[in-house]
């Protein structure tokens, strides 16, 4: 299993919708929260080992209506 994590900045106004359409449509995701900063979502996505992380990212988060822009993060290892 691969863990990444997509922050989404998304057109004004449209965060919660995208965020809705994230948990709804994309499977594989996990959580979606609010964030601050530069980019309103961070999405927390598992995919299967050797899954086509770009072609996810492309097809199934930056395709959502709303979706402005996206910068992915490779997660290793998680520490608990």
């Amino acid at each position: 299993m691969q863990t990444i994590f997509v922050q989404i900045k998304c057109d004004l106004g449209m965060s919660y919708r995208v965020a809705e359409a994230t948990v709804d449509l994309v499977e594989g995701v996990s959580e979606v929260h609010s964030t601050s900063g530069q980019y309103d979502l961070m999405v927390k996505c598992h995919l299967d080992e050797g899954a086509d992380i770009g072609h996810f990212v492309t097809e199934k988060i930056q395709k959502l209506p709303g979706v402005r822009d996206t910068y992915t993060i490779i997660a290793f290892k998680a520490f608990s």
